[in-house]
């Protein structure tokens, strides 16, 4: 027989739809890269609402975030250039692309959150395109035609208020 898992409390699911999901990618890893890209993305009036960047066994630096799809065009205007001078040798460019944060008190003191809300999307075949988490919330970039799906699959294992 199986047993019902009852659904975690949490404080809501913010939805972000309507963006795009950039990459500067295998630039040397060095101070000052996310500042060059920031920088310049928030001088010239680009609000980045997703980040989240790593580091590969080759020492080389990967940084993904997201900004609004009307905002595409400006943004690789503005960060071509700035790529070129870091050393990245790759751009990546996914759109439609939509964002989905689990939100919610005293994550730090709860473990499981991310893997309950990962889960939810793998069961129903949903890929992570980026994560970034803090002590309240988990962020998920999926394609935008998963929104939905995604959305139903984490209100089916998390309390809403």
């Amino acid at each position: 027989m199986t047993t019902v898992r009852e659904k975690v409390k949490i404080g809501g699911i913010l939805r972000y739809r309507g963006l795009v999901l950039l990459g500067v990618m295998a630039a040397p890893d060095r101070p000052g890269l996310a500042a060059a890209i920031f920088r310049a993305l928030g001088e010239a009036g680009v609000n980045v609402q997703f980040i989240v960047q790593c580091i590969d066994l080759n020492n080389e630096s990967h940084v993904l975030f997201c900004v609004a799809d009307e905002d595409h065009a400006r943004t690789r205007e503005v960060l071509d250039p700035v790529a070129r001078r870091v050393g990245s040798r790759r751009m990546s460019d996914s759109r439609p692309v939509a964002l989905l944060s689990v939100f919610g008190p005293d994550f730090r003191e709860r473990p499981g959150i991310a893997g309950i809300a990962f889960d939810a999307l793998a069961r129903v075949g949903i890929n992570i395109l980026a994560v970034s988490t803090s002590i309240s919330t988990v962020s998920c970039v999926v394609d935008a035609s998963d929104y939905e799906g995604a959305v139903a699959a984490l209100s089916a294992v998390f309390a809403l208020p």
